[in-house]
């Protein structure tokens, strides 16, 4: 039987961050339940509020993207009232997320003694550019730049051509995750210690992580990371092929799907041929063969081909632009858009949650908030502030 909240009902975050890494993750906690208190900068918010068009009732589709299920307050955190104000709030706190630049917070005042003093059971999330220590911990860290230094725009691209960056800010992306996971990873352990602690991911490393099998290939064998376009480095055929109406991507992972695969295309003696026999050998032929492929393939429609090549269970699908794959059925059935109201633009679709937990259900409780929109209510719940106080701190320019 389902539980009546979710996962993380009643855990508190507040969420210091900006851009895409840090506001994925506070994204993804309040997707599971937590309470998330968006804190932004006076007048101007979130940087990503101004990245657009699009936009949709004033609001640009990058920060609606990220910032559903919290609350957002406004507030000046470089004089002693704002953080005077925060030093409220992160004692009312179970989580801290944070991407400021190395020791802004340690300069305010809000140190580990200050932490551990006043916020013991306090979990701290830094996202950094670089990590806390060594030769370029306080450089700022930029999705592209990362893609560029750590080696993935290097495998990018095709054979002859340019590195290039994947199309999306995929180290933000994956640096949130992680963030995610280690925050849930230290709250399990408070549940043992009694205590929070200081937890770290920085866009660096896990630029360097997601390399993962063309890290180990280099650092097994020497062997330096290569650009194969749609292809695999070490899986062939497993790349794109153009049809007579269209692209589709083929996966074939083993020697017996490729011998189903040959059967199915029409051309069972390649899976007799001495160069195509085992996946090794299709390596080191990748070019002939991907031409004998690319060559059948443009003899029917993409539709046949998958159809034919999903009955020999052959992994294989149609490259599909964004809007055929958020309108396809299995896209609604699976709810990966949700319909939400806000309150300037309306009903607003936004991408669903991409995990299932069946007994605390994660849900799209809240649409993303406008700039400073529960700041009132928020002093007022968790400070206790009056309505003449809150005035006065308007009046500063505070919030």
């Amino acid at each position: 039987m389902a539980a009546a909240g979710g996962a993380l009902d009643g855990l508190r975050v507040l969420d210091l961050t900006r851009i895409l890494a840090g506001p994925l993750c506070t994204m993804m906690l309040g997707d599971m339940g937590a309470e998330v208190i968006k804190v932004e900068p006076v007048g101007r918010g979130d940087d990503t509020r101004g990245w657009g068009p699009p936009f949709a009732g004033g609001e640009s589709a990058y920060f609606l993207g990220v910032n559903r299920n919290k609350r957002s307050l406004t507030l000046d955190l470089a004089g002693t009232e704002g953080q005077a104000i925060l030093a409220g709030l992160i004692g009312t706190s179970d989580v801290l997320v944070e991407n400021f630049k190395l020791g802004t917070l340690e300069k305010w005042g809000f140190d580990d003694g200050w932490l551990g003093a006043k916020a013991p059971r306090l979990i701290r999330c830094s996202i950094t550019g670089y990590g806390g220590s060594g030769p370029r911990a306080r450089q700022p860290g930029y999705d592209f730049i990362l893609q560029a230094e750590s080696g993935l725009m290097s495998i990018c691209g095709e054979p002859d051509g340019p590195p290039t960056k994947y199309g999306v800010a995929i180290v933000d992306v994956c640096t949130g995750m992680l963030a995610c996971s280690t925050i849930l990873a230290a709250l399990e352990a408070r549940h043992r210690t009694g205590r929070g602690q200081h937890v770290e991911v920085s866009l660096y490393e896990t630029s360097l992580a997601m390399l993962v099998n063309v890290a180990a290939s280099y650092l097994v064998a020497g062997k330096d990371g290569g650009r194969f376009g749609n292809g695999h480095p070490s899986i062939v055929p497993y790349t794109t092929y153009p049809t007579r109406d269209g692209m589709i991507a083929v996966a074939v992972g083993n020697d017996a799907q490729f011998a189903r695969f040959a059967e199915a295309v029409g051309h069972p003696e390649w899976a007799r041929d001495g160069r195509f026999v085992k996946n090794r050998d299709r390596v080191v032929h990748r070019e002939l063969l991907d031409g004998l492929i690319a060559e059948t393939l443009r003899g029917d429609v993409a539709d046949a081909w998958i159809a034919r090549l999903g009955a020999a269970g052959v992994p294989c699908g149609r490259i599909n632009a964004v809007s055929q794959a958020l309108e396809d059925p299995h896209t609604a059935a699976r709810r990966m858009v949700e319909t939400v109201e806000h309150p300037a633009i309306g009903a607003l679709r936004l991408l669903g949650i991409p995990f299932t937990l069946h007994d605390t259900p994660a849900t799209v409780r809240r649409p993303p908030p406008t700039l400073g929109q529960h700041t009132e209510e928020i002093l007022r719940e968790k400070l206790g502030m009056t309505e003449e106080r809150i005035g006065a701190l308007r009046a500063l320019n505070v919030i």
